[in-house]
């Protein structure tokens, strides 16, 4: 088991505060976005493990220990099941401002668009770049605060009436679409006509939309908070057809293939399978590929599905989801209470969040995590909450 060294990703939307708050140092007046943790190529995680025969202590990626004996890190069935790779990456994910809306591709689409492009010469680095990788992207938000969502589709009607509600002459046309087909087509028309507006025009309806929504306040106060942030952006508009999620400390969702989402604000666990592979619909300056979008995104009205951790005899918290590629748990330790034995024949990732707590040798205070590899013995005890992230092999 070894101490994970971390990066924080300092993207423009991320709290100046909140991780920091989290890891109890001061400020640095930028943005902290998301502290990484695992073994994506782009900011793997480090630890020191000996190194050669010098018997000296030297910090390493954890891309490379991975990769120089990849069943004693991950164990046989997760090498079998997933490759020599982690499949997964933990973040603490900190949102000051709203995210892009996007939507992530299912494993078949995923490498198929990245055959596609490989095909076609794409360099992996050029803006209008859809595929990254061959691999899906599905990924669970755990709100550590109160956190605010957008996620999946509401019901058309629902959608109407908070566009109708705005007064907005040149929304009528979407209002009218919404009440004038079966859902999918609907949804489908309506998106396709907001990406696909004149732009000139469609600032000008932005504009319009969030000073009416400033002055409604209530239900349509965070499209006036999005609109600040992006002023004259189609994605303003397109929120509006997407559930509104608050979610409370502990509760969660989890993002499928094609289901449309933006985080808007809060502090969070988030875990996804280690692929960036993401489509954007609007909120950001980035390239939208809307032939594509259209292609991948799922067109029906939806529950977001909040989910709460299902208890286990064991004090173990699941957070359920239909993949394999990660599985998040949280425990909360209490002082007295006898050790919680953590040995998996899988990876994992744990994380403290809160409290003091010891795991196997090393102590851990929030925003402290380890890596422990496959069928090391490792037990918690202390008070706070720990978070695990490992796979289904």
């Amino acid at each position: 088991m070894d101490r994970l060294s971390n990066t924080v990703r300092p993207y423009a939307w991320g709290s100046t505060t909140a991780i920091p708050e989290l890891l109890g140092v001061a400020p640095t007046g930028e943005p902290q976005a998301e502290m990484w943790m695992g073994a994506h190529p782009g900011a793997p995680s480090r630890l020191a493990r000996i190194s050669g025969t010098s018997e000296a202590l030297t910090e390493q990626p954890l891309t490379d220990i991975i990769a120089a004996d990849p069943e004693r890190e991950l164990g046989a069935a997760a090498v079998e099941k997933f490759g020599p790779r982690l499949p997964f990456l933990l973040k603490l994910l900190a949102a000051g401002a709203p995210l892009s809306l996007q939507v992530h591709p299912d494993l078949e689409q995923a490498r198929k668009g990245y055959e596609d492009e490989e095909r076609r010469s794409v360099p992996i680095d050029a803006p209008h770049r859809t595929y990254k990788d061959a691999n899906h992207k599905p990924e669970l938000i755990c709100a550590l605060t109160p956190f605010e969502g957008l996620c999946g589709f509401r019901r058309p009607t629902e959608a109407a009436q908070a566009m109708a509600a705005l007064g907005v002459d040149s929304l009528k046309p979407y209002v009218d679409l919404l009440g004038a087909h079966p859902e999918e087509a609907a949804l489908r028309e309506v998106l396709t006509a907001i990406l696909t507006a004149d732009p000139v025009e469609m600032a000008e309806t932005v504009t319009a939309a969030a000073a009416a929504a400033e002055r409604l306040g209530g239900a349509h106060a965070p499209y006036a908070r999005i609109a600040h942030h992006f002023p004259g952006d189609p994605g303003v508009i397109a929120a509006m057809l997407l559930n509104y999620v608050q979610l409370q400390p502990g509760e969660a969702l989890f993002l499928g293939a094609g289901v449309p989402h933006a985080y808007l604000g809060g502090l969070g666990v988030e875990i996804m399978a280690n692929s960036d592979n993401v489509l954007r619909c609007g909120l950001t300056p980035k390239h939208i590929d809307v032939p594509e979008l259209l292609r991948i995104v799922r067109f029906e009205a939806t529950d977001p599905g909040i989910l709460r951790p299902e208890a286990s005899p064991s004090g173990e918290e699941l957070y359920e989801t239909p993949v394999d590629e990660f599985r998040l748990s949280r425990f909360d330790l209490s002082p007295g209470a006898a050790p919680v034995d953590l040995t998996r024949h899988t990876p994992q990732i744990l994380l403290c969040t809160a409290g003091a707590l010891r795991v196997g040798t090393l102590d851990l205070t929030p925003g402290a995590s380890v890596f422990v590899p496959s069928g090391e013995t490792v037990e918690a005890s202390g008070t706070g909450t720990l978070f695990r992230a490992t796979v289904v092999a």
